[in-house]
């Protein structure tokens, strides 16, 4: 797929982090973006210093992706790219025991049904209402390519950490999602692929203290740094813009394996 002013893309968890930056690259070789964002007023800045649309959408809600879709397509027409960088990310093991009462508790429902909403449903319903607008358009190329959908997953849905049981059962959804969508949507020419982001200087790992930043350093291999979000957008531009890459998973993470805790 080119990528042009000929093209438009919806970006969810547009407003910051691995979102932003998409939305930011995407726009920089032309595209027409739409993003999607619950932090309503850091959205409409990205939107308006990129020159594209903002609607404030619950992912996990789906009349809420129906009317930001809606607002989206009435501005630059159906998307050729939905690229799905919204989510969320928490800390609650399986069951755990406090070390001064000896209380144990199980893991918090309302937490795990949450993480899974947003991370894995929400993308699910993307994807689909995304896809289902693609298949009505005409296609771009003799191959017969009408769009392309990019799920964000993560390292953590193959080396999952303590406490993160909720957050890589939803990223480990995501990236099983990659085969069979991709199979479902591949005689309608509409590609399905997965990125499986690492350690990124994203707001998640703004927030951690300098020293388990620092902890996990010593499991990167090369470079000895924490990802850019522009270098995950580098890795979207790509899939977009090689047509023979489908139905496939990249890990960007400086050759990591996340350890333990």
């Amino acid at each position: 797929m080119e990528l042009s002013s000929n093209i438009s893309a919806v970006v969810t968890g547009g407003a910051s982090g691995l979102g932003e930056a998409t939305a930011r690259g995407l726009a920089a070789k032309g595209v027409k973006v739409g993003i999607f964002d619950m932090n309503e007023e850091r959205g409409e800045m990205v939107a308006k210093e990129i020159g594209g649309v903002f609607a404030k959408v619950n992912v996990a809600d789906n009349d809420s992706v129906d009317a930001g879709l809606a607002h989206v397509r009435k501005a630059h027409g159906n998307e050729r790219i939905m690229v799905n960088c919204a989510g969320v990310a928490g800390g609650i093991k399986t069951a755990s025991r406090k070390r001064d009462t000896g209380e144990i508790r199980a893991h918090d429902a309302a937490a795990f049904i949450r993480t899974i909403n947003i991370n894995l449903i929400g993308s699910f319903l993307c994807a689909s209402k995304s896809a289902a607008g693609m298949m009505a358009l005409d296609p771009l190329s003799p191959d017969g390519e009408r769009g392309l959908i990019v799920n964000t997953a993560s390292v953590a849905a193959q080396d999952g950490q303590i406490g993160q049981v909720a957050y890589s059962a939803s990223k480990g959804g995501i990236l099983s999602m990659a085969l069979p969508m991709a199979r479902d949507l591949a005689r309608e020419g509409i590609r399905v692929n997965t990125i499986l982001p690492g350690f990124y200087e994203t707001p998640i790992y703004e927030q951690m203290k300098p020293e388990v930043k620092e902890n996990l350093k010593t499991q990167l291999q090369f470079p000895v740094r924490f990802g850019q979000p522009s270098e995950y957008a580098d890795v979207v531009k790509f899939m977009c813009e090689h047509v023979y890459i489908n139905a496939e998973y990249i890990r960007t993470d400086a050759g990591a394996r996340m350890p333990p805790r």
